[in-house]
């Protein structure tokens, strides 16, 4: 670093005794001019590729584990309120499946800039877009940048006024998270506050009365969030001999061999939370047994996997929109068989 600035130094006071004040304002213009272009030129394909890459769209699990959240808690309000149809349900689940599937892809090209240092070092992430080179770091920003804006356009077109005051609480995170592994273990935790705010929106935006149930839904929003830290403490196991060399902390590195009982713990208060849930808002059985299939199947992989071995701890990460869903239709079924028994239109 001290060299290359010693080599630029030497060369613009070469340039200066060179050529007079005019010129060399003339040139430092026309470099910044220059700059400016490539900045804002149009991409090449292959950006076009490092920025589908920057937004993860070659797989859905990232607008899973957000879109799922908004889904239960429209069909727990589905659930609360007679009054409400399937139809604007769906619609609504519709409308914020397309923007989950933004906010995950604004998530993943942010963790990408801030992480790309740190990619570059880790066995899995090495090909990534930016540590290979396939799109600078300055264009990766103006990427970011305009999904932030097109995403505050949408948020303040297509969102509730409730609904968009709660997911500006977690907005902050979207840049913080991605910094968090460097000065801290517990990394999963702001990811599930950030992942599972839905939980409060998609009621906010549809409950006629515009009351929220906060003692409901913030024991589902803290049993997600005991979900998203079960299944992330375990995908941080592919990486944690990386880690530990780049000197980077992880609730993996923490946890240890001790993972899958802590995990195991957590899959508990996850159950524990979501059945609590259920009581506040008076599900029925249906929705009962969803929660404990739910946590049956993350027992039972939890004890099959081995996190000493990445492949296996993918496995178990793989299995996240299973729950997700089925804690879904749960749901869905239990308000469908109360809406039929009562007598109630769907």
């Amino acid at each position: 670093m001290a060299l290359s600035t010693a080599i630029c130094s030497q060369s613009f006071a070469s340039l200066i005794s060179k050529k007079g004040p005019r010129e060399t304002i003339i040139l430092g213009f026309s470099s910044i001019s220059s700059n400016v272009k490539t900045l804002i030129a149009p991409p090449t394909r292959t950006e076009i590729g490092a920025c589908w890459e920057l937004c993860r769209l070659q797989n859905g699990m990232g607008c899973a584990t957000v879109f799922l959240p908004v889904a239960w808690s429209l069909a727990m309000v589905y659930h609360a309120y007679p009054q409400l149809t399937g139809l604007e349900c769906l619609i609504r689940a519709v409308v914020y499946f397309f923007l989950c599937i933004g906010i995950k892809c604004l998530i993943m090209t942010i963790d990408d800039i801030l992480d790309y240092d740190i990619d570059a070092n880790v066995e899995r992430t090495k090909n990534r877009a930016l540590p290979r080179g396939a799109i600078s770091i300055e264009r990766a920003w103006l990427f970011f940048a305009l999904q932030v804006v097109i995403g505050v356009f949408l948020a303040f077109k297509v969102l509730s006024p409730g609904a968009l005051r709660i997911s500006m609480y977690v907005w902050p995170l979207y840049v913080l998270y991605p910094t968090c592994k460097r000065w801290m273990y517990f990394a999963p935790i702001p990811l599930g506050l950030m992942f599972n705010i839905g939980i409060y929106m998609g009621w906010a935006d549809l409950a006629p009365d515009a009351k929220i149930s906060y003692h409901a839904l913030t024991a589902a929003y803290l049993g997600a969030t005991m979900w998203t830290i079960t299944y992330e403490t375990v995908y941080q196991h592919q990486d944690k001999v990386d880690d530990v060399k780049i000197g980077i902390k992880s609730l993996a590195i923490l946890c240890g061999k001790y993972t899958i009982y802590i995990c195991s713990a957590t899959t508990v208060g996850f159950a524990v939370l979501m059945s609590l849930a259920g009581v506040l808002n008076e599900q029925g059985i249906a929705y009962y047994v969803a929660v404990a299939l739910s946590k049956s199947i993350l027992l039972k992989e939890l004890v099959v996997t081995d996190v000493d071995k990445p492949r296996q701890c993918m496995k178990f990460f793989l299995h996240t929109p299973t729950i997700g869903n089925l804690i879904l239709a749960g749901l869905v079924v239990d308000a469908v068989v109360h809406r039929v028994i009562e007598g109630i239109p769907l």
